[in-house]
């Protein structure tokens, strides 16, 4: 009699330890569902920002189409022999000497 109370008892602890661990199978595989998250107060102030920036670049566009193209930018070595020469006549008009003619 002994031992079919202790298979009893045995079967009884293997069926608790299954359905123990079947149930926190169960509550791991099926989440709760998370709450819908709430609007971020900063996503305006983002949105507003990329707003602002589109306008700054169609204004630089604007500002660079009124600036001197490379192509048609003029020599600089040219450019170099002009200030020098200035700056030559410059200094000989401050010593007094007469420009080479």
């Amino acid at each position: 009699m002994r031992s079919r109370f202790a298979w009893l008892l045995a079967g009884f602890g293997i069926a608790a330890a299954l359905r123990s661990r079947l149930l926190r199978r169960l509550a791991v595989s099926t989440p709760l569902p998370e709450p819908a998250p709430e609007p971020d107060p900063r996503a305006d102030e983002l949105r507003q920002r990329i707003a602002e920036a589109r306008e700054v670049v169609d204004e630089r566009d604007t500002f660079e189409g009124a600036e001197t193209t490379i192509d048609d930018a003029p020599d600089p070595a040219s450019r170099r022999r002009e200030v020098h020469d200035r700056g030559r006549a410059a200094l000989d008009r401050m010593r007094g000497e007469s420009p080479p003619e």
